[in-house]
């Protein structure tokens, strides 16, 4: 059972004509009307999650058979990016389960996964287009690390693609397990389908009894406002910005509520910027603030597919009142593009690149602290960027409350490249009044990616710079920080910080 509670529900006016419209919105949702999000958009084959709970079922019996062929691995290993990493990665949390999520190009984090005994751990490729350049480089190297331990790639690697895709063509060629997922259902709805199903099932979860969960929530949100009540929120009680307090029960539920409302809604100049903080009563709470204990301004109690479903329906929702494509994400298109350009001029080698500034071992590119932080309008907020080991440099994620108490105004963090298929389309499609901080670093480990010219290194910084290119050709302010060496790297941050 779904429940909104707290003092903002009472905000919530069931009579007004808005609300109606909303229902209907919703109603015409379920009947499966691509019409509602109006034409020339991917509605029309991009509406499979809103019976996922349902038909996802016909799914059970081949995982089950997958449970069964790889039952002696006791290390799960997923490569996703976005909705494909993010759901899982949920999952396995709440139910206590070690999974190793690799959604990064960082050579550093990536050696962690080289650590783990490949000969006990069962790898899942999770990518819905099957030409994702992260989860591609992932799979040539954990292929070629199998290979070189003298295991064979098909005892060990489970691949997740729609039916067709490249990946799904070749994996099939080389032996490996394929699950195709349902290609109707897009990768930031992805929760309740074969994308998050397929790793919760090999970390040992009933994924039968959160399907039931999920079908249970799918009565209530057709046949209740519960869903539109928090559309509804969404859409008047902010015009941008609103708070997510991390949840002890889903630890997590808050980052990938963010991927799927900054990506689905940051378009055409305006959207909805989730700010992802750790405890309640930040700045951004000024806006709206939701969170999942009964502290909360806005408290959202239910079981996590239940969350899955919620926030899928809302977002839908919202979309269609916004009248933007929630299904699409041209701007994470063109910042690949950029990636692109960028290795192809690069002809695999890391050229060398003059900074602005250097204090310590810390480089600076493009503006100063001071005029990136002048140049946000009053209205805007500041992203925070990190293309590093998300383990090793855990600690700046700390910069994001200490720049809202410096700045007065929202913050949010982003490790990249992941948020590149989050709040990287936001940054780039939503209202054009961010101001952005990069943080790159060079590494401590060399990793080549077999069978490209380039390393995961260069790899990661032309994420990093084409994302920046991205930015700059709107006109937006940008700030690099490199790291030097990653050593007393957070020393190194906030003393350039406080300069």
């Amino acid at each position: 059972m779904i429940e909104l509670s707290g003092p903002l529900s009472n905000s919530i006016d069931r009579t007004t004509s808005q609300f109606a419209q909303l229902r209907t919105i919703r109603d015409r949702i379920a009947q499966l009307d691509p019409l509602v999000f109006g034409s020339n958009t991917e509605a029309p084959n991009r509406l499979g999650w809103v019976n996922a709970p349902s038909n996802s079922r016909t799914h059970l019996k081949e995982i089950a058979a997958l449970v069964s062929q790889f039952a002696g691995k006791s290390q799960v290993i997923l490569s996703g990016m976005g909705g494909s990493s993010l759901a899982p990665e949920v999952i396995a949390a709440t139910f206590k389960k070690k999974l190793f999520v690799l959604d990064s190009t960082d050579p550093d984090y990536i050696a962690r996964a080289l650590t783990i005994a490949l000969q006990e751990s069962v790898i899942v490729i999770g990518s819905k287009s099957g030409s994702t350049i992260e989860t591609a480089s992932h799979k040539a190297l954990l292929t070629a690390q199998l290979q070189a331990a003298g295991l064979n790639p098909a005892d060990h690697i489970v691949i997740v693609t729609d039916p067709g895709s490249p990946l799904d063509t070749s994996a099939r060629s080389e032996g490996l397990s394929v699950i195709n997922a349902d290609p109707t259902i897009g990768g930031r709805f992805s929760a309740l389908s074969a994308f998050g199903l397929v790793p919760a099932a090999l970390l040992g979860i009933d994924i039968e009894s959160l399907l039931k969960d999920a079908a249970a929530a799918d009565v209530q949100i057709r046949s209740t406002d519960v869903a539109v009540d928090l559309a509804y929120l969404l859409l008047t009680q902010t015009k941008e910005y609103f708070a997510l307090v991390d949840s002890v029960t889903a630890p997590g539920l808050p980052d990938w509520i963010e991927q799927l409302v900054a990506e689905s809604t940051g378009k055409s100049g305006i959207g909805r910027l989730p700010v992802v903080v750790d405890k309640s009563g930040t700045l951004a709470a000024q806006y709206l603030e939701i969170g999942f204990s009964s502290a909360s301004p806005l408290n959202i109690a239910a079981d996590l597919p239940s969350q899955f479903l919620l926030w899928e329906w809302a977002t839908a929702i919202l979309g269609a009142a916004l009248k933007i494509d929630p299904f699409n994400q041209p701007n994470v298109t063109e910042a690949k593009a950029q990636t692109s350009a960028l290795l192809s001029s690069w002809s695999g080698a890391l050229p060398h690149f003059l900074p602005d500034e250097i204090s310590g071992d810390v480089e600076r590119f493009g503006l100063s602290l001071e005029a990136l932080i002048a140049a946000i309008p009053a209205d805007g907020y500041l992203a925070v960027m990190a293309y590093v080991d998300r383990i090793g440099q855990s600690e700046l994620i700390k910069l994001r409350a200490l720049f809202e108490a410096r700045i007065s105004k929202p913050v949010t963090f982003g490790w990249g490249p992941r948020f590149l298929h989050s709040t990287g389309q936001f940054h780039k499609g939503g209202p054009a009044h961010g101001g952005f901080l990069q943080i790159t670093g060079t590494a401590d480990t060399e990793l080549a990616i077999p069978g490209v010219n380039y390393s995961f290194e260069t790899l990661e910084m032309a994420q990093a710079l084409g994302d920046n290119k991205a930015l700059t050709e709107r006109k937006l302010p940008v700030t690099r920080l490199h790291l030097r060496t990653r050593k007393n790297y957070y020393q190194e941050i906030t003393h350039f910080l406080k300069q």
